[in-house]
């Protein structure tokens, strides 16, 4: 089958826009038409060779579309449903048993390995293999194959294309708040870093019930935003030190932190903004060798915690509609962070979301 795909061939450049085969789904694969797919950093992160994902290669991974066949071993959704893809899992290791997915002891090689689990490839042109299975999907494509460990059903009344990112981005940041942190009533929150994964935690602790709830960011638009969306501080850490604000804010730091920046300076001060018995979330690493340094004495002696957070510890198949619910309620605004492109201009949404244009870039497929 034809399909329209956006190809990675080389690192660092932008992606072409290229006609090229689909396999038939096999027994336990699904046939997504792709209705839209979100652009999330990981997929640049991927583009620019920082992972070992192999080129030529299909990115995306925030796909949302309507089912168009399934193999014959699917029970989980039938051809007209409408879903989101997201991350893949074995289903079958320990932390898969302990319904704790997002600790599959295979998710690198089933996410980032851009192949299936046999190592086949579901793409070609003209006999050339292109990498397929990004996150179980490739979802920047005309249709996309992913399986029922990583395919949700969600319901057919809400805008299909606005709900990619609930996959993977909008799900971390809530996710980390709600599942993770398990952060409760009348507690105190920073958020370091304002894009969409920290901009979904911020209306997550609104959610909640976080009665003070801190968003740090060097961009004062982003900031901006933030307070429209629930914050009630915000700090630049370019004007002000950060940890030192949230101790003037607070008293005595915050009860939980989460970084989005994955930068370990950052992950350090958040680290010192948090109050006796504080736990802070990371949620991304700046590169393979990065390493956090912190005062042991100041982390040990409080019983501070640092918690490392994969895809907000989510249980897909009922957080997202979860989500959805609180989306339909006025709850959770998550559509006020996206910008729509069409598909062909893909690479000027990857532009605009590396300038710090657009906070959650969705392509539409035509």
């Amino acid at each position: 089958m034809q399909i329209r795909a956006a190809i990675a061939r080389e690192k660092g450049a932008t992606l072409s826009l290229e006609n090229i085969e689909i396999d038939e789904p096999r027994a336990g694969e699904i046939l997504v038409k792709v209705a839209a797919t979100g652009v999330c950093h990981t997929d640049l992160v991927v583009r620019d060779g920082m992972l070992p994902t192999p080129m030529p290669v299909v990115l995306g991974h925030e796909g949302a579309g309507v089912v168009e066949k399934v193999g014959g071993a699917v029970t989980k959704v039938k051809p007209g449903d409408h879903v989101v893809m997201t991350f893949d899992s074995c289903g079958a290791c320990p932390s898969c048993r302990e319904h704790a997915i997002t600790y599959c002891h295979e998710f690198f090689p089933r996410n980032f390995f851009a192949t299936r689990a046999d190592g086949t490839t579901a793409l070609k042109k003209n006999g050339e293999v292109i990498h397929s299975n990004f996150f179980g999907q490739s979802s920047f494509a005309t249709y996309a194959l992913c399986g029922e460990a990583n395919v949700v059903k969600v319901p057919d009344d809400v805008e299909l294309a606005l709900l990619g990112p609930l996959a993977c981005g909008v799900q971390t940041g809530a996710g980390a708040v709600m599942n993770a942190l398990k952060v409760s009533p009348g507690k105190s929150f920073a958020v370091f870093g304002t894009g969409s994964v920290g901009l979904s935690a911020l209306m997550a602790a609104k959610v909640v019930g976080a009665t003070t709830i801190v968003a740090v960011d060097m961009n004062d638009e982003r900031l901006n935003n933030a307070r429209e969306l629930g914050a009630t501080h915000t700090i630049n850490p370019g004007k002000a030190n950060a940890s030192e604000e949230i101790m003037k804010i607070t008293g005595y730091g915050v009860n939980f932190a989460l970084d989005t920046t994955g930068l370990p300076g950052v992950i350090r001060s958040a680290v010192e903004s948090l109050a006796p018995m504080g736990a802070c979330g990371i949620l991304g690493a700046s590169g393979p060798e990065a390493e956090i340094v912190l005062n042991e004495t100041h982390f040990m002696s409080a019983g501070r915690k640092l918690i490392g957070i994969v895809e907000g510890e989510s249980n897909p198949d009922v957080f997202i509609p979860m989500l959805i619910e609180l989306y339909r309620k006025g709850d959770f605004p998550f559509d006020r962070l996206v910008t729509f492109y069409d598909f062909e201009n893909i690479n000027d949404a990857i532009r605009d979301s590396e300038a710090g244009r657009a906070i959650k870039p969705i392509v539409r497929m035509q």
